[in-house]
């Protein structure tokens, strides 16, 4: 999946640059534009906004931010499947019941993460 990212507000430009990191390319080669003002004519356009409108509304986290554009992804190219920087996880149906695994595998991740690190401060501590 890639991303272009084109929005006047710098504050959501930059922090879909950080949440995006790894999907974002440039504007001719991407599959899906993140804006934050309504598009009429391509329906590449992905509108961030508060409107009704809106196809992922402000404000939201990382997560729902991937899953939306896998979802959109998913819309645009149906014979593809989309992968998850993180692993392959497959989008969340339309149904509005959520998909807690996904949720449990970026905590499990996060906590893993967070041990290691404090292991090493440890580790760094104890061997000056």
């Amino acid at each position: 999946m890639k991303i272009a990212a084109q929005c006047n507000s710098p504050l959501l430009q930059k922090s879909l640059e950080l949440f995006l990191d790894k999907h974002l390319c440039s504007l001719s080669k991407c599959d899906i534009v993140v804006r934050d003002e309504p598009c009429l004519n391509d329906e590449r356009c992905f509108y961030i906004g508060s409107d009704e409108k809106a196809d992922l509304k402000k404000p939201f986290s990382r997560s729902q931010l991937i899953l939306a554009l896998e979802k959109r992804f998913g819309e645009l190219n149906p014979m593809q499947e989309s992968v998850s920087d993180m692993d392959s996880v497959q989008t969340v149906d339309e149904d509005p019941a959520m998909d807690f695994s996904i949720l449990e595998k970026r905590i499990e991740f996060l906590t893993q993460e967070y041990q290691s690190n404090i292991i090493r401060a440890v580790k760094a501590f104890y061997e000056k």
